[in-house]
């Protein structure tokens, strides 16, 4: 059985997981891009080391930090900047909504750090 000590930490491991899952999923729908596989590696990397509770999960997570904000912004500007349709609203949506759960997630593991070890 699962023992959940921190409701935080494993909220931020799920969303890594699951992010990371997406991410490798959407690969072969959109055409393999090298950016999307290494955004879903790093977070499956970053969802195993939070739940080992492994403080080099700090690194990726500062990592994915930068890395997912400005794959996000180019995202939505890109969206944005073309035609306005009901897509575009919807995909801007998803990726706003993982930007502000990956700064939250950020935000909360570091302010947790403490609670990682080796």
């Amino acid at each position: 059985m699962l023992k959940i000590e921190d409701r935080g930490m494993f909220a931020a491991f799920i969303f890594y997981a699951i992010t990371g899952s997406i991410f490798l999923a959407l690969l072969p729908f959109s055409h393999f891009p090298p950016h999307i596989g290494i955004l879903g590696i790093w977070s499956l990397a970053t969802a195993y080391g939070l739940f080992m509770k492994r403080k080099w999960a700090l690194y990726f997570i500062v990592l994915l930090f930068f890395t997912a904000t400005t794959f996000s912004l180019y995202t939505v500007y890109g969206l944005l900047a073309g035609a306005i349709i009901e897509r575009s609203r919807l995909g801007s949506a998803a990726v706003i909504a993982y930007l502000v759960f990956t700064w939250g997630s950020t935000a909360y593991t570091l302010a947790r750090r403490s609670k990682l070890t080796t």
